[in-house]
C-alpha cells in the first residue's frame, strides 16, 4: 500500500493517541469558550502505520516526542521547512531493516569497479528519461541524447551525465530561453527545488527501509552531504519531477511564488504512476524496487538495478 504524503502549512498541534496522529488547531484547543465535545470533534486523525511523508511548512507547529517516535518507528520521513518556507531538513530512523549491520557491512565493502557499474546503469537510465521527455514535451532532435545514453562508460568518465544535462535544461521550457537550472536560479527552479526535496525525501526513506545507508553513496562523495546515496539513486526519477513542472509552466500559471496550490500539486509527487520492468505502481512503490534491487546489488545476487522507464 501507497503511504501517505501529509503537509502541515498552518498553525497545529500534533500529538498521537492510539497509534493515531491527531491534529488540532490552535485556535480551536486554546478557546476556552468552546465546549470540550466541539474541541473533540474539531480533531482530525491520521493512522500513523499509513503515514510515509510528513512536510512541516510552518513556525508555529507542535509536535510531540511521542509522536516522533512512532512516526520514525514506522519509517516515516518528517520533512522541516525553513522560513522562507523551503524544505530545510529531514528526519530519517537510524534502523529500517532487521538486518542492518550485515546490509551496511555489503553497502560498505562494495568494490569500486562495482560501484562505477552501478553509478554507469544510474546514468544511463537518467539520460534515457530525460530524453523520453524531450520527446514527449517537445519537437527537438534527441540523437545526441540517445548516443549519449548508449556510450555511458563505467563511472561515466567522459561526464555524458552533464552533457545530456546541458541539452536537455537549453530544451525543456520552450517559452524559457534563457533558462538556466540551479538552486539559486531564477524560477521556475524554485518549483524543481521543492520537488526534488520531496523525492529525495521518498527516497532516502525506502533507503533505510531496505537497510542501507543514505550517507555512503556510489557516486556522490560530498563530505558535508548526508544524502549522497539518495542523490544518486534519485536521478533517474528527476524527470519525473521536470515532467510535473512542465506541465505548472505550460498552462500558464504564475509560478514565481511557491504558492500552496503549487506545493499541493507536487506534494502528489510519490503517487506518480512509474513503469519498472513493465510493471506499473506509484513512484513511492517504484523507489522502493529500485533500493531493494540496489542492496542486492551490493550483496552479489544482481547485477542490475531496478530503475523506472519513462
Amino acid at each position: 500500500m501507497i503511504k501517505r504524503t501529509l503537509y502541515f502549512g498552518n498553525p497545529a498541534y500534533l500529538s498521537k493517541r492510539n497509534e493515531q496522529l491527531v491534529i488540532k488547531l490552535p485556535e480551536v484547543a486554546k478557546n476556552d469558550t468552546l465546549p470540550e465535545s466541539f474541541k473533540q470533534k474539531s480533531e482530525v486523525t491520521v493512522p500513523i502505520e499509513d503515514i510515509g511523508v510528513v512536510v512541516l511548512d510552518h513556525q508555529q507547529i507542535t509536535l510531540t516526542h511521542g509522536l516522533m517516535d512512532s512516526l520514525l518507528s514506522n519509517n516515516a520521513a518528517v520533512i522541516t521547512c525553513d522560513g522562507n518556507r523551503m524544505p530545510a531538513g529531514l528526519l530519517l530512523p537510524l534502523s529500517g531493516n532487521t538486518t542492518q549491520r550485515e546490509r551496511w557491512h555489503d553497502q560498505i565493502e562494495a568494490s569500486e569497479p562495482l560501484k562505477k557499474q552501478l553509478w554507469q546503469q544510474t546514468i544511463k537510465a537518467k539520460i534515457h528519461n530525460q530524453t523520453a521527455l524531450l520527446e514527449r514535451r517537445r519537437d527537438v532532435n534527441t540523437k545526441n541524447m540517445h548516443y549519449w545514453s548508449d556510450v555511458v562508460k563505467s563511472g561515466d568518465v567522459e561526464n555524458h551525465e552533464a552533457r545530456a544535462a546541458a541539452y536537455y535544461w537549453s530544451n525543456l521550457f520552450p517559452s524559457l530561453p534563457d533558462f538556466r537550472r540551479g538552486r539559486e536560479e531564477e524560477p521556475p527552479n524554485n518549483l524543481l527545488n521543492y520537488g526534488y526535496a520531496i523525492l529525495r525525501a521518498v527516497v532516502a526513506r525506502s533507503l533505510v527501509s531496505s537497510g542501507l545507508l543514505p550517507t555512503f553513496g556510489i557516486h556522490h562523495r560530498n563530505r558535508y552531504n548526508a544524502y549522497c546515496l539518495a542523490d544518486d539513486v534519485m536521478e533517474p526519477y528527476r524527470p519525473y519531477v521536470d515532467d510535473m513542472v512542465y506541465d505548472i509552466v505550460d498552462k500558464g500559471t504564475d509560478y514565481r511564488e511557491l504558492t500552496k496550490d503549487i506545493k499541493q500539486r507536487l506534494l502528489q509527487i510519490p503517487t506518480i504512476e512509474v513503469v519498472i520492468e513493465g510493471e506499473r505502481s506509484p513512484l513511492m512503490v517504484g523507489v522502493q524496487r529500485t533500493t531493494a534491487s540496489l542492496y542486492r546489488c551490493f550483496s552479489g545476487e544482481l547485477r542490475k538495478i531496478s530503475y523506472p522507464t519513462f
